[in-house]
Formats: C-alpha cells, structure tokens, sequence
C-alpha cells in the first residue's frame, strides 16, 4: 500500500507548524484506510467493511460475481426437473431438490459479501462462466420430458458442474478469505460427489 509523502524539511518556524498541523491531519486520514486494508487482507467473515482493492480481494469479488448467475441457472435447472410436465425419475428429482436446497443459501452467502464489499452483485459482462448453458438449450430442457428429460438434464448438469468446480478451483488457488475458501472447497467437494451420481444414472 503506498502512503503519503511526509514533509522532510522545514525552512522556518512557520514552515514547521505548517507541516505538523498537515501531517496530523494525514495521520488521523491515514489511520482509517490503513483500518480498511488490514480488514480486507484479513477477512474472515462477512463483515468486513473494506472495499475490494487487493488482487487477491479482486479474486474473491469476481468469484462471487460469476457464481452468483451460474448458481442461478442451476437452481432453475433442478425446477425444471421438479415441474410435474418434466416427468422426470424419482433420482433426477432428489438430485434436482438436492441442488435447489444447496444452492439458493450459497447464493444469498455470496450476494451477502458482494453488499458488504460495496461491490456490484451482477457479474462483468466481458468474462464467460464456464459450464453456462444457453438460452437455446434451456429452452430445448424445458420442451423435454420422461428419459429424454433426464438423459438431458443430466448430461447438462454434469458440464454445468464441471463448470462451477473449475471457477471453485481458480479462487481457492487465490483467495486469502476464510469463507470463501470454506464455500468454494464446499462447491468442490458437493458437486464432484453430485457429478459422480450422475454419470452413474447416465451410465
């Protein structure tokens, strides 16, 4: 973090006041952006009141950004399976609620940090997600029913996954917050035992 030059030389007495008065004044300026850093850099909880501004920071904020949307589609993924139309097995909806219930508080845990941040819950518009499905296929899911539903649905869920352990990987490779390396391990671990059961149901 760069500080403020100190005044060095004082020519006069006045010179000398003058400059004293000023650095009390950085000083005390100082104090409360030298509070906020050591808040980020040391996040261990939600909150953390420091604005977003180291690179590892910057990390955190860009996972929970993108996170957000590719949860968003997974929760409404496992609705799709849940609607009666879909008739979908018995094991694509346990699995489709399974989602739904892990992934909407994940959602409201990351929008929680990102209002706490001071930093936007929308996710930049330049950078993909992996894992992402487009409109076009939710729309194909969404006109599909009995074994082709499910051969479908967990044939995108598996690479929707994939997805999300990928960008899981990248934070935990950066992050020095305690929380979001604790959610991003979850993801990690929860998807991979999920993707597990689904190639099996593909199998």
């Amino acid at each position: 973090m760069s500080r403020p030059n100190r005044p060095i030389r004082r020519s006069v007495a006045t010179a000398a006041a003058a400059g004293l008065v000023a650095l009390g004044l950085s000083a005390c300026g100082n104090s409360g952006a030298d509070s906020g850093m050591s808040g980020m850099s040391g996040m261990s909880g939600m909150g953390s009141s420091a604005s977003p501004t180291s690179s590892a920071a910057s990390g955190d904020v860009m996972f929970a950004q993108m996170m957000i949307p590719h949860h968003q589609q997974a929760v409404e993924m496992a609705d799709l399976a849940l609607q009666d139309k879909a008739q979908a097995s018995p094991e694509v909806r346990d699995l489709a609620d399974q989602i739904a219930k892990a992934q909407g508080p994940e959602i409201a845990t990351m929008t929680s940090w990102l209002t706490t941040w001071g930093a936007s819950t929308s996710a930049p518009m330049d950078h993909s997600m992996p894992g992402m499905m487009g409109e076009g296929d939710m729309t194909r899911l969404a006109g599909l029913s009995g074994s082709e539903f499910d051969k479908e649905w967990l044939t995108m869920m598996v690479a929707h996954h994939e997805g999300a352990i990928t960008m899981a990987q990248d934070v935990l490779g950066t992050t020095s917050n305690a929380e979001v390396r604790t959610l991003a391990q979850s993801i990690v671990d929860g998807q991979q035992a999920e993707i597990t059961t689904m190639k099996q149901l593909l199998a």
